[in-house]
């Protein structure tokens, strides 16, 4: 009688469920103290910087070959201008879902944050040590920021039941999302390099982490520090 061999389990994702592949943007513009982001929706609206426009090929050439179904950016240009270069490889036209577009920094929109955050401004502090957006004046609470976050990859998984698809978006949604599946404290997966990959498998109200961080296509090595929001 031959020997019974049982091999290692291999991830099947489960029927009518959604995987994701969570981009975000390349990297936008810098933030200069005399010249603010433009605002969309009370949102900054920085460009892509010539480093992001490479993101953007880079994102391109990683995933022109792996089937996806559906593109989405958000309303910010940034989302719209990385995945600009895999949708005319593609020939589709990416789709908008709001629902995806950056936290609301309030008072600190137009790139205030960043200047903020390199001088050591106490609230800046106070938003890691605490992970709570509205330390911010004026911010979006991690309450209504989590749930329209959830609410539009919910949307996304009925529209695309046993389909994957890709999602041009930002960092702190991707770390919305994945603290979501995972149970994780709100900032643990902030922090995510430009034009990395993440990936979701969505299966009602089960969310499988499968990927996050993944920078392969960018190369450079391992990522040595992460980078700042918007």
């Amino acid at each position: 009688m031959s020997a019974v061999e049982y091999r290692q389990h291999r991830f099947s994702a489960p029927p009518g469920s959604t995987e994701v592949l969570l981009i975000r943007h390349g990297e936008s513009a810098p933030a200069r103290p005399d010249r603010p982001f433009s605002l969309v929706d009370g949102q900054g609206d920085p460009e892509l910087a010539p480093t992001g426009v490479a993101h953007a090929r880079a994102v391109a050439d990683r995933l022109a070959g792996e089937g996806l179904d559906a593109l989405y950016v958000t309303t910010l240009r940034r989302t719209a201008e990385t995945a600009a270069p895999l949708a005319a490889r593609l020939g589709v036209e990416p789709r908008v879902e709001a629902g995806l577009r950056e936290v609301h920094l309030g008072s600190w929109e137009g790139g205030l944050l960043r200047r903020k955050t390199a001088e050591g401004d106490p609230v800046a502090v106070r938003l890691r040590a605490e992970q709570r957006w509205d330390v911010i004046p004026g911010a979006e609470t991690n309450e209504a920021f989590d749930a329209r976050v959830a609410a539009a990859l919910d949307r996304l998984h009925g529209d695309h039941p046993d389909q994957r698809i890709a999602v041009f978006t930002h960092g702190g949604v991707i770390a919305a999302a994945l603290a979501r599946a995972t149970g994780s404290r709100p900032f643990a997966f902030l922090g995510s390099d430009n034009g990395s990959l993440s990936q979701l498998v969505l299966a009602g109200p089960q969310w499988i982490l499968r990927r996050f961080n993944d920078t392969t296509h960018l190369g450079g090595g391992l990522s040595q520090a992460p980078q700042g929001l918007t």
